[in-house]
């Protein structure tokens, strides 16, 4: 797009490189920008980024990738091959559920087998699970083809979607529209728990979210053999190619702004760097509160970024074990293991605060599917519990309650794993607090703003700030939200908001000479 404020200052900076900024930086380099990635860490990649310990390659956040064309896309405009630089496999099954009395569902993109699952656990209920994928895939319509790379900072694009809104009973929560659909609680669970993914409570996050089921049976769920740090490493040298330059143990510590026009930001060891063109990948609670602290806002004000919902916070457990490969053949790449309460647990986690005995948690294995994760033989884990984040009254003090909490996950994992205690030879855990301390996550929130009805969208920190001219903002705490294909997308929503460079002829630079 061309904008009556465009200058020949082809000067950008890109705050943070996780996953939303890299894909910024790729897409403004490839409409001739000159970008300068600015990151706080040792490596590119953010909540995506990896550490290797004692021979084990441990993915940080995110690692399941779904919608691949999102990816594609974003190289292609770039005049790149993904599939040439990122080596990605679909994994059959996707994942695996399971719960307390023994109930396995296997999910998958093939309906007769899926068909099979849903019968196996209650017969009853196939036929609502076949009306369940048919909202899926209007949901789909409406709230990805038609919101995900669109720009919604104005609020006439929300407003325009609401009838169809009220259509799809978005008012109503994806557990509730489970529920409608199928009587089984774990079938119930089953098709609700993905906003769990992005940081949201099921018991309030709106029925759009079905729409996560039509996009794994669409277009599958893979693995990026490296792990996700392997997509950010190309999403890097994609950047260095286009002659942007990445700037590591760079944080940044204030956007300057300057008759309401953002000029510069300064770095905490006292750098200033100038541009016409900032965008801010770091989480929006920390760019308005922080960032912006000497700004006056209009309204992203303190207050307000208060009385928000913040994501969950997580627990994860990183270890390695030695010459487990042959052990626990039905531990597959990815599972998902129930505690005795769904709801009950939720509702701890969302509207209390409070760290319960009981848990759910995630398994990763990339072990089983990439050699690369762990020394021949052995194997590599990523154990992921929900837990509260640490803006409650009575947050959880993690640097006493660690321990014990570790506990708690050892013994439901020897359930599905027996005696790996035994085989650990390296480990590393996160808390909220490393997540408030590493990525300066608001409340040590794993993904952001909650992605409720009310906090999406034009309700959501917008992609252009109303705060500052020239200042943009991409990733999980902006429009579309966390997760990959979101925070993908919210650089491509950048791409139509931020104006072209203008094309000088040779005559107009000899002019100017």
């Amino acid at each position: 797009m061309t904008d009556k404020h465009a200058t020949s200052d082809k000067r950008a900076l890109v705050i943070g490189a996780g996953l939303g900024g890299l894909a910024a930086a790729m897409r403004l380099g490839a409409k001739g920008y000159a970008v300068t990635v600015l990151d706080r860490l040792d490596r590119s990649g953010g909540r995506g980024s990896s550490i290797t310990q004692d021979g084990h390659r441990f993915d940080l956040g995110p690692t399941i990738v779904t919608v691949p064309q999102i990816f594609e896309s974003l190289w292609a405009d770039c005049g790149r091959d993904f599939r040439a630089d990122v080596d990605l496999r679909p994994l059959d099954p996707f994942y695996e559920v399971r719960w307390p009395d023994g109930t396995k569902f296997a999910a998958c993109g093939d309906d007769d087998r899926m068909f099979a699952e849903v019968s196996k656990i209650s017969p009853h209920d196939l036929k609502g699970y076949k009306r369940f994928l048919k909202d899926s895939h209007a949901r789909y319509v409406v709230g990805f083809e038609g919101m995900v790379a669109k720009p919604m900072h104005r609020i006439w694009e929300t407003i325009k979607v609401l009838p169809k809104f009220a259509i799809l009973r978005a008012d109503r929560s994806i557990y509730a529209h489970a529920a409608a659909r199928v009587k089984d609680e774990r079938l119930r669970m089953a098709l609700s728990f993905h906003p769990l993914f992005i940081g949201g409570d099921p018991m309030h996050v709106t029925s759009i979210y079905a729409l996560v089921g039509h996009l794994e049976k669409t277009y599958g769920v893979h693995y990026a053999m490296g792990g996700v740090q392997a997509i950010a490493d190309a999403m890097a040298d994609v950047i260095r190619a286009q002659g942007g330059v990445i700037l590591h143990g760079a944080e940044a510590d204030e956007i300057i702004v300057q008759n309401g026009k953002a000029r510069a930001v300064t770095l905490t060891n006292g750098d200033r760097l100038e541009a016409p063109l900032i965008v801010s990948n770091a989480d929006a609670g920390h760019t308005y509160a922080h960032l912006l602290r000497n700004h006056k806002k209009r309204r992203w004000t303190a207050p307000k970024l208060r009385r928000k919902r913040w994501s969950m916070g997580l627990y994860v457990w990183y270890f390695g074990t030695k010459g487990t490969a042959q052990d626990w053949p039905d531990l597959g790449h990815h599972t998902i293991v129930n505690g005795p309460r769904f709801k009950g647990l939720l509702n701890d986690i969302f509207m209390k605060g409070k760290l319960s005995d009981d848990m759910s948690l995630y398994i990763h294995r990339p072990s089983v599917t990439d050699p690369t994760a762990a020394p021949q033989g052995d194997d590599t884990f990523y154990v992921l519990s929900p837990v509260p984040h640490l803006g409650w009254k009575n947050a959880v003090n993690w640097k006493t309650e660690e321990p014990v909490y570790r506990e708690k996950v050892a013994a439901e994992l020897e359930k599905q794993m027996p005696g790996f205690r035994e085989k650990i030879t390296t480990e590393l855990v996160f808390t909220p607090e490393d997540f408030r301390d590493r990525y300066l996550s608001p409340h040590g929130a794993g993904f952001s703003l909650e992605p409720r009805i009310l906090q999406s969208a034009w309700f959501r920190p917008h992609n252009v700030s109303e705060e500052a001219e020239g200042l943009f903002l991409v990733g999980a705490g902006t429009h579309p939200g966390a997760g990959l294909p979101g925070v993908v997308s919210s650089a491509e929503v950048l791409a139509k908001l931020v104006p072209d460079m203008p094309v000088i002829t040779q005559k107009q630079r000899l002019a100017a000479e």
